[in-house]
């Protein structure tokens, strides 16, 4: 008898969950798609709460009741972009749970990749002043950092070495990885659930040989931000990913206006979004707000304890 896949329309619909994961076990066509859609919404949850924990609050008007509801209506809004084609992540899900049911034949090895590098460099994978500690390497146990603080305590020593290589302030680097990242709160994950440590959010082009992981991003075309998915690089530390990223600037001559700009955040940005490196148009002055709000409380430059 066949099994029909049951649909949450409610974000806590207990009763709608528990007859997921009864037809879920039946690994039938439509649970299993019906179970990839409810994934896609549980990471819509997530990707909504990272980019809403990267927004600085509203400490005048902003109160627990607020964000208790707003935490509803992300978790309801998540559902309902679940639905229809989504954001694409359901379909990949359902290809790979397919195919390890033995429904579907496995990729064959010339499948298009997803995704493209930045730059389209680096072949191979690379192996009123506030004190701030030098700590020791992150790792995936200790990531994300749970303050601004623990983040720049992270990035900033390799933040000097690629400061030093590109032409710019340490703190440049470290505002930048800031913003793409929601200062370390937001990075592309493993199917593991590990980080990729990429804070910098360069993706994997075809002549990228190191690891890699599939994540939701947004893209401006037309004006207009879209979602989609997109293959990001994977690191072992952020110190990987920050040599890396120092390495995808140097070797390529779109970025060049980007280089040698000293303390100039705004020069810095307009260098990389003419290569081409962001797509959101408001890419400027959100960088160098971020760059504000590091020297707001750090200082600048950073004085390492």
């Amino acid at each position: 008898m066949a099994i029909e896949a049951p649909k949450a329309a409610f974000y806590a619909d207990p009763a709608g969950l528990t007859a997921l994961k009864r037809g879920a076990a039946a690994q039938t066509p439509d649970a299993i798609r019906e179970t990839a859609k409810q994934f896609e919404s549980l990471f819509t949850t997530m990707m909504l709460k990272s980019m809403r924990d990267a927004t600085p609050g509203d400490s005048m008007f902003g109160s627990d009741q607020q964000d208790f509801y707003q935490d509803m209506f992300d978790q309801q809004l998540s559902v309902q972009l679940s639905k229809g084609k989504g954001l694409g992540l359901a379909d990949v899900l359902v290809r790979q749970l397919m195919q390890g049911a033995g429904a579907l034949p496995g990729a064959g090895a010339g499948e298009a990749k997803v995704g493209e590098s930045v730059s389209g460099a680096g072949a191979q994978a690379p192996g009123a002043s506030s004190s701030v500690a030098t700590p020791a390497s992150p790792t995936a146990a200790t990531w994300p950092p749970r303050t601004q603080e623990e983040f720049v305590q992270a990035v900033l020593p390799a933040a000097r070495a690629a400061a030093h290589k590109l032409g710019v302030d340490p703190e440049v680097v470290v505002a930048h990885a800031a913003l793409e990242t929601g200062w370390g709160k937001s990075v592309p994950t493993g199917a593991d659930g590990r980080p990729s440590f990429n804070l910098f959010g360069i993706k994997a082009g075809a002549r990228w040989s190191g690891d890699t992981s599939l994540s939701a991003t947004h893209e401006f075309a037309g004006g207009r931000m879209q979602s989609t998915l997109a293959s990001f690089r994977a690191y072992d530390s952020p110190e990987q990913s920050i040599r890396d990223y120092a390495g995808v600037l140097q070797s390529s001559p779109r970025y060049s206006a980007a280089l040698n700009t000293g303390s100039d955040v705004a020069a810095f940005a307009r260098g990389l979004q003419q290569g081409g490196y962001a797509t959101d148009p408001d890419y400027v002055s959100k960088l160098t707000a971020v760059a504000a709000r590091l020297k707001s409380r750090f200082g600048w430059p950073i004085s390492a304890a």
